[in-house]
């Protein structure tokens, strides 16, 4: 599994016209899962996200995390994050596990968030989702598990 994440002042996830996941400060996790993700790969990823030292602390230093600064998590499942693009124009999505590993394995990210206390929002599953965010930095980093 891997997360492209970005510390956020806010962020936004919806569904044509409907708003279905907004957070204030904290974290956006774009949630990629491939062919060989297990269940105790979502839960680490979900562990290493909230411990992730990537808020300042007085000094100015990337010392504290979103469990420090109470600092809420927008997860959304981004199939895309396994693009193969070394050949040709066309991006190629084989090595993306199909929806139905996906789904259960993204649900046990937030799942296991949510038990160590963060408060978490999610984009839907198979849905044309519209992002909005201003990423705070801007500081993005890729996490992988």
């Amino acid at each position: 599994m891997r997360a492209l994440v970005q510390r956020v002042s806010s962020a936004s996830v919806a569904v044509g016209a409907e708003e279905v996941g907004r957070i204030g400060p904290g974290l956006c996790a774009l949630v990629g899962v491939t062919h060989t993700d297990q269940p105790a790969g979502a839960v680490r990823l979900a562990e290493r996200l909230w411990g992730l030292r990537v808020f300042e602390d007085r000094e100015g230093l990337v010392n504290l995390s979103a469990a420090d600064v109470g600092g809420e998590v927008l997860v959304v499942s981004q199939f895309t994050l396994y693009a193969d693009l070394r050949r040709g124009r066309r991006p190629s999505f084989v090595d993306a596990a199909r929806p139905e590993v996906a789904e259960p394995l993204v649900e046990g990210v937030v799942a296991r968030l949510r038990e160590l206390g963060a408060e978490v929002a999610t984009g839907r599953f198979r849905a044309e989702m519209q992002l909005s965010l201003v990423n705070d930095g801007p500081f993005t980093v890729m996490l992988e598990v």
